[in-house]
């Protein structure tokens, strides 16, 4: 199963195949594209080039490590992604390693390395599902998460399919158009909400 985006303007096709399914395929993922997809986030940029961020994750194949990390997602997440092949938490070390400061852009660099991780995947027919929807301190107590890192996020990585057991209403937002805000309601110049002539219609 794909969707295809439909942009306004023209974008590398990679783009328009990344999708973010509810429902996996039950198919396993091999290690080198497991391998090759944490290896995309390794390279992504970072601020001062502190590269921040962390993941755990966990196979399907090993069902008790994959069953610790489902219990640190909330309940509506744990309904569906509890069939991917491979899941995983986002991680974020909250200071400077030169200098104890706060880290603004921790947060912010995760969100790029899962950016490189999920257009690997996609160029490798596989799927990414992101998820704020995780219990931090759940997260911290069952892997011993040190305190100057902060839980932010999970992932759900596999082969977009339609599991049997996935609700209808999850469903429905898989088989729904994809959309996106125009460039209009984005992209500002000279005041706010004032759109930027390469907005313009």
């Amino acid at each position: 199963m794909t969707k295809i985006a439909r942009p306004d303007y023209p974008i590398q096709a990679l783009l328009t195949r990344r999708w973010s399914p509810y429902g996996f395929a039950d198919r396993d993922i091999a290690i080198d594209d497991l391998r090759a997809l944490f290896e995309a986030a390794r390279w992504a940029p970072s601020s001062y080039n502190e590269q921040p961020w962390r993941f755990i994750i966990a196979r399907r194949s090993d069902r008790q490590a994959f069953q610790r990390l489902l219990n640190c997602l909330w309940d509506a997440n744990q309904a569906w992604a509890r069939h991917a092949p491979v899941l995983a938490l986002g991680i974020v070390k909250r200071e400077l390693t030169q200098t104890g400061a706060a880290n603004a852009a921790a947060e912010h660099d995760l969100g790029l390395a899962v950016a490189n991780l999920s257009l690997e995947a996609t160029a490798r027919g596989l799927s990414v599902h992101q998820m704020i929807g995780i219990d931090p301190d759940r997260v911290r107590n069952s892997f011993a998460v040190p305190e100057d890192y902060k839980p932010l996020t999970a992932l759900a990585l596999g082969y977009a399919g339609e599991p049997p057991e996935l609700a209808l209403e999850v469903l429905q937002r898989d088989r729904s158009a994809r959309s996106r805000k125009p460039l209009a309601e984005i992209v500002f110049a000279g005041a706010w909400e004032q759109p930027a002539e390469l907005a313009a219609d």
